[in-house]
């Protein structure tokens, strides 16, 4: 398929008019230098000899002159002597002779400077002693006066209309500036809805528009129209821009991909030219499809930008608007447009006959995250020990994007330790590295610190044990407990769920602020009630908690199910900026108190189930110190052991 012309450049190899120009510079300029080194030009060559008017006529007065040349402006005159003489007569143009040595003699041509315009007095005296007197020719009657006369100017235009085209991003000059930035996406670069796994859902969707693509007779008969635009929406590395390339790939028709922030620029007018353009390029090769990426960046409500209606961002928006469904039809060109903030969009480009579809890319389940590993496995060595079943029930949350770094971990850490295969253990090392960050092994710990740390980590999986075993169906078990520092913990306990969770019981959120305060308690228990920093994020993560309990879920008997505080949110910024306060302040109070209330019953139950389960406490303790990495099937051999 042929590249767009408008993108070909992209900084790579210049084009055939950026060489010309460099070789006309070389080549000027190495003229110069010649000229300036070398003296060549008009009049001759090497040293300038220069001789004074006093020198000149002494030297007419001697009959030593033989000839003369006048120039146009009758200020200079060229003379040719008939005898050398010293140099001190005269000087070149590098200088006079150093003192005290003997002068040597020149010959040859001088330039003279006359002090008054050359009269007739002098031509009378030059003729009297028999010198030929003529008139220098004329600059434009030579090859030096035409170089002379014209290539500065060529020289300005050509650097102009150079430097022009390379920042208006390649060929086509200053008029192409409007020209949108579009990138044809070759068929090589195509993708199959093969290649994408883990929203099955969203890829039936698509599929019409891929029938639509291939035979569109099969709609127009029954009076049916294609969806002019589909948005898809999904976390980042959800996969929207894979599942675009999958349609362009299975349809095989022209792919333009642009993002959003390619319209915005500093200039008013060129957002909405682009946009024109862009459209354009999409009828000539329709039947087609646009993909634009990151459509929040244009797509944003109108009125909230600080420019109000002359914002440019609200301009490009306006013909965007009028592009997807205006007077002019576009049949045949789709728009596919993905973002992951489809609440700031502007409504009008949401309604149908625009984007008539909004396809949601969820994040995989643990179906799709086995089928996304059996993708980006496909080329690797795999050791016949390796799950991917296992691997994918320890990745909860992960989007496709995690998974295929989790793999690519994967496969660094195996070629570090110089195996010929990826092993069950690299997978669990790199999905360690990704959720907890590297580890710190050459962090220095001093020893009461280390001692505070295996007691925190232990009354966190005790605890998660105990409520794991009780009910099952509200905890989930552990996965790992380790006192090596990672990333910014000193220490941690993790845990995996048996299977994905959407919705969480209310027992199971007090299970889990239980699990969080499990730390506090353990070290208040070992220590004699002290308390250190190591709890600080637990502490904090469990107030979240608890304050989403009693103002979002209405998990509160005293306050019912309300919802307390309304999020502000500034549409053009793109983010929440803070909670509005919608209610009285002896509502506010009876809030707090329940927050609080929350969280103190949680830690004292952590305290509870830990003085039920000391030996098991104490003996997971000791092992954290001893050997600082322990499973959870090993969580759970010690926890039943001393139970």
């Amino acid at each position: 398929m042929p590249n767009s012309g408008n993108n070909t450049n992209g900084g790579k190899q210049p084009s055939p008019l950026a060489r010309v120009m460099l070789m006309v510079l070389a080549a000027f300029f190495g003229f110069m230098l010649f000229q300036t080194l070398f003296g060549a030009g008009p009049g001759g060559s090497g040293d300038i000899n220069y001789l004074s008017y006093s020198s000149f006529i002494e030297q007419v007065e001697k009959d030593n002159v033989a000839q003369v040349e006048v120039s146009e402006d009758k200020k200079l005159i060229r003379i040719e002597l008939k005898k050398p003489i010293p140099v001190d007569a005269g000087q070149t143009s590098t200088g006079r002779s150093d003192s005290g040595k003997a002068s040597p003699r020149v010959s040859g041509l001088f330039t003279v400077y006359l002090a008054a315009d050359y009269d007739t007095w002098l031509t009378e005296k030059l003729l009297k002693h028999g010198v030929r007197v003529e008139a220098l020719p004329k600059k434009g009657d030579s090859v030096w006066g035409f170089f002379g006369s014209w290539i500065p100017m060529l020289l300005f235009l050509g650097v102009w209309i150079f430097f022009m085209r390379r920042a208006q991003g390649g060929a086509g000059g200053a008029l192409q500036f409007g020209k949108s930035k579009y990138r044809i996406v070759q068929a090589k670069d195509m993708k199959k809805f093969s290649d994408v796994a883990g929203c099955d859902e969203s890829k039936e969707e698509l599929k019409e528009i891929v029938d639509f693509l291939r035979d569109p007779r099969k709609f127009y008969r029954l009076g049916g129209k294609i969806p002019k635009g589909v948005l898809l929406v999904g976390q980042p590395g959800t996969g929207k821009t894979l599942l675009a390339k999958a349609i362009a790939g299975e349809a095989n028709v022209p792919f333009f991909s642009i993002s959003g922030s390619d319209f915005v620029e500093m200039f008013v007018g060129v957002g909405a030219s682009r946009v024109r353009d862009l459209f354009e390029q999409g009828k000539k090769h329709a039947p087609c499809i646009i993909f634009m990426d990151e459509i929040d960046a244009v797509g944003r409500h109108r009125g909230a930008g600080l420019g109000g209606g002359h914002d440019e961002r609200e301009q490009t928006l306006n013909q965007l608007l009028v592009e997807m469904d205006g007077f002019d039809s576009n049949e045949g060109v789709i728009l596919i447009a993905a973002t992951n903030r489809p609440d700031v969009l502007d409504p009008a480009l949401l309604r149908p006959g625009r984007f008539d579809r909004q396809i949601v890319v969820p994040r995989p389940d643990l179906k799709g995250r086995e089928e996304i590993l059996k993708i980006h496995s496909r080329e690797k060595p795999m050791h016949e020990d390796v799950d991917l079943s296992v691997v994918a029930r320890g990745t909860p949350g992960f989007s496709g994007a995690d998974l295929a770094n989790l793999v690519n971990e994967a496969a660094l850490l195996a070629s570090r330790r110089d195996k010929e295969k990826i092993e069950p253990v690299d997978f669990e090392d790199a999905k360690d590295k990704v959720l907890m960050g590297p580890e710190r092994k050459s962090a220095v710990i001093p020893e009461h610190e280390r001692l505070i740390t295996a007691y925190h980590e232990a009354g966190h999986a005790i605890v998660a044990q105990f409520l794991f075993d009780t009910d099952v169906s509200n905890a989930d078990p552990v996965h790992k407990v380790t006192i090596i520092p990672r990333g910014m913990a000193g220490g941690l306990t993790q845990q995996l769920p048996l299977e994905d969770r959407h919705n969480y019981s209310e027992q199971y959120v007090k299970n889990r602020l239980a699990v969080l305060l499990a730390g506090r308690a353990g070290e208040e228990r070992q220590f004699g009630g002290m308390k250190s920093t190591g709890a600080g994020n637990d502490i904090e993560v469990a107030t979240k908690l608890s304050r989403k309990m009693i103002c979002e879920w209405g998990m509160s008997e005293k306050l019912g199910p309300v919802v307390y505080g309304q999020k502000e949110e500034l549409v053009f910024l793109g983010r929440d900026v803070g909670h509005r306060q919608n209610y009285s302040e002896e509502t506010a109070r009876l809030v707090d108190e329940e927050i609080k209330e929350n969280v103190v019953v949680a830690h004292k139950r952590a305290h509870e189930i830990l003085e039920t389960n000391t030996a098991a406490f104490e003996a997971l303790a000791q092992t954290l110190l001893r050997i600082e990495t322990v499973t959870g099937n090993e969580v759970a051999e010690i926890y039943r052991m001393n139970s």
